[in-house]
């Protein structure tokens, strides 16, 4: 059987192809857009890198550690150097299946990812962040919108962008997240003071001049709204609020805490907000467990003897 790392020893334009052809099965595969940019990430991180130190331009067991542990050596996140991992290995299996051969990275680990903690909002501050989109404005509308739909809905940045118009019925109370990560889909649903505001927002949105495009969500004067438009609307509602180190994704964790706390289930929890993993779970609520297992306890009463 042929050897996966002879196979990569070819020219720039070969891999190129190769690239491409890789690319066309990703899609075919109805992989997304944010999961194909990361794997050919680190195909061309890993490319970088074999070129600037001289290395072969082979992947083998030892040549990807090696790589992975030079991007923690240069301070990266762990989490870039697992993204970066996952994708050569998805990139050797996808030879290795193309061309069957071996595929020398098969069953190798990735590396250990840091457990970060991103702190959720409290609820002054979710009111307080709510409160700064007061207005009757456009962007005052929208934005209140958005902010109570993510922090209700545990929906992600990117579902909550690729929203149209048809997939939320104010009436019903629900939200179509048509494809959520790994392509699974799933109905979220809010409640009423967030179909207010979608309700109030679809309002002033029937007087903008993209008012006939399907995308539910459009910026101003005449640009389309996309991730740095949503972040850069937020940030500035987050700064009026006083709110520090503000990104999109703190809504998320916020509405798992919030889910949570209100007594509900953790399996209700995992279906709304799309996880399939148990560990997905704990990484976003770690920061409010202890929190949690007190006032259960004080419900407990177990010292009332």
């Amino acid at each position: 059987m042929p050897d996966l790392r002879k196979i990569l020893s070819m020219t720039d334009d070969e891999l190129d192809d190769l690239l491409a052809l890789w690319r066309d099965r990703l899609k075919s595969e109805g992989k997304s857009h944010n999961t194909i940019k990361a794997y050919f990430d680190a195909v061309a991180a890993w490319r970088h890198w074999c070129t600037a130190g001289g290395h072969d331009l082979e992947l083998t067991r030892g040549g990807v550690a090696a790589f992975v542990a030079s991007l923690r050596d240069d301070g990266k996140e762990a989490a870039t150097a697992n993204a970066r991992h996952r994708g050569l290995r998805r990139f050797a299996a996808f030879i290795a299946d193309e061309d069957g051969v071996g595929d020398p990275l098969a069953g190798m680990r990735p590396p250990k990812l840091d457990r970060k903690v991103v702190p959720k909002l409290n609820d002054d501050e979710l009111a307080a962040l709510i409160r700064a989109c007061d207005g009757k404005g456009f962007r005052d509308r929208r934005d209140e919108a958005i902010v109570r739909l993510a922090s209700e809905a545990a929906a992600r940045a990117e579902e909550l962008l690729v929203l149209t118009l048809d997939d939320v019925d104010t009436k019903r109370g629900v939200a179509i997240i048509r494809r959520g990560k790994g392509g699974v889909g799933r109905v979220v649903p809010f409640g009423p003071k967030t179909g207010l505001a979608i309700g109030r927002y679809l309002r002033m949105r029937r007087m903008h001049a993209r008012a006939g495009e399907p995308a539910l969500w459009l910026g101003e004067r005449g640009k389309a709204f996309g991730y740095y438009g949503l972040y850069g609307a937020l940030r500035r509602r987050a700064e009026r609020a006083g709110i520090e180190h503000f990104h999109p994704h703190r809504l998320r964790h916020t509405a798992a805490s919030r889910w949570l706390r209100a007594g509900g289930s953790e399996g209700g929890l995992m279906a709304i907000a799309g996880w399939r993993s148990r560990d997905m779970l704990d990484r976003y609520v770690e920061d409010t467990k202890m929190e949690r297992a007190a006032e259960e306890s004080r419900r407990l009463g177990l010292g009332d003897v």
